[in-house]
Formats: C-alpha cells, structure tokens, sequence
C-alpha cells in the first residue's frame, strides 16, 4: 500500500509562517522605508555628485528660504522635544524583611486561633481550612503586638509596628543608593487601613529631618493596589517638576486591623495579611540613567465602581455534611475579571506588538459583526512583556490570572513564591516579586516587566517597566537574601495541619 502522503497542514510548520506574519506587520513601516532609501540613493551614485548639485541648484531656493526652512525645522524639533513626557527612573528599592522572631507557623496561628476563639469552633476550623489552601509557608510573619495571648493592639502598637517596616526599608534604601534624605524633594506614603494623626508621611520627614519645602502626600483606603497609585503619582509630580527625586513608600499595617470576633468573613484577612513593606526611589534627574535598574514605560489605572459587590466576603461558605468548603466569591471574580479587562484594553496598545493588536482588532470585529460565537482573543502579552510580577493577594487570585493571561507556571512563580515565604503584603507584595525575579538572575538589558495589582474598589493598576541594566543573582541582598536558593518550592493544593 503505497505511504499516505502527508496534509499540506502538516508538513509546513506554521510557526515559522506565524513568526514571519508577525515580523512583517510589526516592522511594516521600516520595510517600506528601506527600500526608498536605498532607490534614492543607488540614483543618487548613478547620477554622479556634478548633476546631483545642479538639480539643487535648479530649485532657485533663496538664501532667506533655506534659512526660513531651517528655522522651523528647528522650532518644530524642539516643541517637540520639550513636548515629550519626562523619563522616569526607578533607581533602586528596597524591602523590609522581618525578623525571624516575628514568624507565624501554621501551629502557632491555630494555637492562638483556638484560645481567642474557643467559643465557636466553627471559626476556627474555617480559619484552618483557609490556612490549608491560602498556599502560604511557615515562615510568614505577624507584627509583636499580635503574638501575645490575647492580642490587645492599640495605636501605640500599630504606631510601632509602622515605625519598624518603614524606618527599615528607608534606611535599606539609603544604604543602597546612597541617597542623602535631604536630596528628596517628593515624599509619597501609601497605607490603607492605618491613617493616624500626625500622618505616616509626617512621621518620615520628622526622623530623617528631610526639607521643609518638601512635597509630601500621605494616601490611605486605596487597598493592595494603592502601591501603583503612588508611583502614578509620582510619575505625574516628576512630570511638572524637572531634576527631582521622589520616594514612595507603599505598606499595610496589621496591628490595628487584627480581627478577633466570630463573624467568619472578617476572620479571612487574618489568614493571609501578613507584615511587609517596600521604600521606592523614584527621579527623573538625566544623571541616574546609567545607575538605574529600571525606566517607568506605562502607568494604567482602571477603576470598575462595584464597591457593595467587593466588600463583600471573599469566599463563600458551603456547609455541607458538617464541613466548610470554601469557595472564591464570584462576584468578587466576576468585578476583578471586568477591571482587568478594562486594563487590559488599555495597556495593550502601550505595549503589544502591531501584529497582536491587528489580530485582537480583527477577531473583535469579526465577534460583533459576523459571529458573535466566536471565541474571544487574548492577547499574548508574552511577547511584548518577559516578566509578569501579579498582586500575591491570595492563590486563587494567581490562578485566575495565570488562566486569563495564558501564563506559564514561571511567569507567576515570583508571585506564588512571594506569597508563600510573606504572605499577602498587600502594596508592597509586588517589590518582593520583582527582587525575587532579580535574585534568580532572570532579569536582563532590555526585558519589561509588567507589574498587575488588584485593590479595593475595584482597581486594577498596572505599571510596565523597562530594564535598564541586567542583573546578576544575588544571595546577599534583599528579603531573599536566606532563602532564594531554597526556592522555588512545590506548594501542594491542601498542606494538612
């Protein structure tokens, strides 16, 4: 029998063909304009420099034309040129890592979960059930005034816990970049839950004595996703005010937030919010362009207004047979996954690459007008960003990005890592993504990192940064510092306590 010749389908390999469609598209202007160049030159060296100057010559331009022309070359250069948004550099950043004492293993939190409430079992064994799939580790950790039987947090407490993380990532950040405080003319402090009087930022500029003239703002109740409002913030401000540095200090302070009654919904928090903090140097000063890590490409705030769907609990509760199962609340998905994709929407022209988008405006409009059955297109964000770093807000949230986003399971490693060797930090969770990415030495020259965070409201903020410099794997720096090479880790669906 003879051999079954193969389909024409399979014996091209489309990928090739996929790979030159993309190339052809993306770079269609400069592939037009080559060719032009080189006609106009070959005739150029075919006609020789002798006719070349007397087929100028024969324009009879005037002496005032050409300097009337040249004048507005100029002029419309530099409006231009001054017309272009400021560069902003993230010079470098530093976060706080707590110390050991301070850890929570699995043990000791239901230890205190079963004293605190041992009048309603049924909290505490949904707060174990929690635990088992939050994909959190045993070294995650709560601040001091929380560890005492029962916790009794008051200001003073929630004050010093304050006090610890951000004194210490401003003065990692200080070692680090050997920025003098007085040097700071922009000083942004975001934490939600924790809005006392004198402020946060008030407390910054009286330790360090900065400026009296200095810029200072202190934002609060803008949930996990308030860390990508300050660098939005400090983008605009470095925008209107040349040669100056900004830090941002993004954190969430637990102490104050520790809840110990019986309703099962509030109980989720104390599950996965956990201490963290990060201290980021922000300029937009033309000499940090060869010492910075990173340049600020895009900011996109999307804000879908559903405030009574998203404080409603997280997971719902499914009694059944005398357990709790526990489920993640569609509404709260279902208003998450709109903000995304209005984000999406946005940032997708910043960033993608012209063949992306041509593909996703066709198949839009094919959905509308032809048939709406047809499956709708997700961009692949994978080529045009290399690293992904995702709000640690809990597992399931990494899960369903993962799945809408098409990602791999490296692509959201920094994110399913930072969660469980911290926990939710809230604001800061992204800058131990991105130190975690850079202590595998996975960052390069030239690579973007797009850094998604969710918050209340519901806000999806996203902020696209491009490497500056490529960076070598550090064991010695950072929160990593002794525990990078431990990771990454298997994180099981369900760790039995």
């Amino acid at each position: 029998m003879p051999p079954i010749l193969p389909e024409l389908t399979n014996s091209i390999n489309l990928k090739y063909v996929k790979l030159g469609y993309q190339y052809l598209v993306n770079h269609f202007i400069t592939l037009i304009l080559i060719p032009i160049t080189l006609g106009v030159l070959l005739e150029a060296v075919r006609l020789g420099l002798d006719e070349v100057l007397s087929l100028w010559q024969s324009l009879h331009l005037h002496q005032f034309h050409v300097l009337f022309l040249s004048f507005f070359v100029v002029l419309f250069a530099a409006a231009y040129f001054m017309s272009k948004p400021r560069t902003v550099f993230l010079v470098d950043y530093a976060c706080y890592k707590p110390s050991v004492t301070l850890r929570v293993p699995f043990s000791n939190f239901m230890e205190h979960s079963r004293l605190i409430l041992k009048d309603n079992p049924k909290s505490v064994d949904f707060q174990m059930r929690i635990l088992e799939r939050s994909g959190l580790g045993e070294e995650t950790c709560l601040p001091p005034a929380i560890h005492y039987i029962p916790p009794k947090p008051n200001m003073a407490d929630a004050r010093k816990e304050a006090e610890i993380v951000i004194f210490s990532a401003m003065e990692s950040l200080f070692e680090k970049t050997g920025l003098n405080p007085k040097e700071i003319d922009i000083l942004i402090v975001n934490c939600s839950l924790f809005s006392p009087i004198p402020s946060l930022s008030a407390m910054v500029i009286n330790k360090y004595k900065l400026r009296n003239n200095i810029k200072s703002f202190n934002l609060s109740g803008m949930g996990c996703s308030a860390g990508l409002i300050s660098v939005n913030m400090a983008r605009d401000l470095l925008q209107v005010y040349p040669n100056s540095n900004a830090v941002v200090v993004s954190t969430e302070i637990i102490t104050p937030n520790y809840y110990q009654g019986n309703e099962r919904a509030m109980l989720l928090p104390n599950c996965l919010f956990r201490m963290g903090g990060a201290a980021i140097f922000l300029s937009n000063r033309r000499s940090y362009r060869s010492r910075a890590k990173y340049r600020l490409l895009h900011v996109v705030r999307t804000h879908k207004g559903a405030e009574d769907k998203a404080y409603r609990c997280v997971y719902e509760e499914q009694d059944k047979e005398g357990k709790v199962g526990i489920n993640l609340s569609k509404d709260l998905m279902a208003i998450a996954g709109e903000a995304l994709k209005s984000n999406i929407t946005t940032i997708g022209p910043l960033v993608l690459p012209t063949s992306e988008q041509l593909y996703f405006l066709v198949m839009l409009i094919g959905r509308k007008f032809f048939n709406p059955r047809w499956k709708p297109y997700i961009p692949d964000f994978k080529k045009a960003v290399e690293h992904f770093c995702i709000h640690a807000g809990g597992r399931a949230v990494i899960d369903e990005l993962q799945k809408n986003l098409q990602l791999s399971a490296e692509h959201v490693e920094a994110s399913r890592m930072t969660l469980h060797r911290f926990g939710n930090t809230s604001s800061s969770s992204l800058w131990y993504e991105l130190n975690y990415i850079e202590s595998k030495g996975r960052m390069k020259k030239g690579d973007r990192v797009w850094q998604i965070g969710f918050g209340s409201g519901f806000k999806c903020n996203s902020a696209v940064w491009k490497c500056n410099r490529s960076m070598e794997a550090r064991a010695d720096d950072g929160p990593w510092a002794d525990s990078i090479d431990r990771y990454p880790v298997h994180i099981p669906e369900v760790v039995k306590i």
